[in-house]
């Protein structure tokens, strides 16, 4: 029976929104597992610390610490703790904000630039496969239609 027929039957649209969550949450998680295994297993790295550095590359110029905090939405002492790694492998510089004793703003080094864009380059590669069975136009009306819900909230 398709979506479609199991709309037909009456039921209230609650459901069909609740299957449709349950199964983007499933889609989500399962990509995301992937991701991780291939960061790990690729690069010897993990999720968060891919996370960290591809905001770092959004901003040249750098990051105070809280900041790359509220992008991320994870606490100060999550990413405190990536930073202090990647900044003991050289990926990243932290350097003290002038006028803020207890600031400091870190950025990418030229080597965490280049590795980030090698594991970019990876990671765009890994999501176009394992969301293959999509069209690239139906990959764009599922983009604004996910848009739309960001956008205008619950109705």
């Amino acid at each position: 029976m398709t979506a479609i027929a199991k709309r037909t039957e009456r039921e209230p649209d609650s459901k069909a929104r609740l299957r449709l969550w349950l199964k983007l949450l499933k889609v989500s998680r399962g990509i995301e597992a992937d991701l991780r295994e291939n960061l790990r297993v690729e690069f010897a790295s993990t999720l968060p610390r891919f996370d960290v550095m591809s905001a770092l590359s959004r901003h040249g110029d750098g990051l105070k610490m809280s900041e790359l905090s509220g992008l991320l939405k994870v606490s100060n002492g999550n990413v405190t703790g990536i930073v202090e790694r990647l900044v003991e492998e050289g990926f990243v510089l932290r350097e003290a904000v002038p006028g803020d004793r207890r600031a400091s703003r870190v950025r990418l080094t030229r080597k965490g630039a280049e590795e980030f864009a090698r594991q970019a380059s990876e990671h765009e590669n890994w999501v176009d496969q394992l969301l293959g069975a999509l069209s690239p136009d139906e990959a764009a009306e599922m983009t604004e239609q996910l848009d739309r819900i960001l956008t205008e909230g619950p109705a």
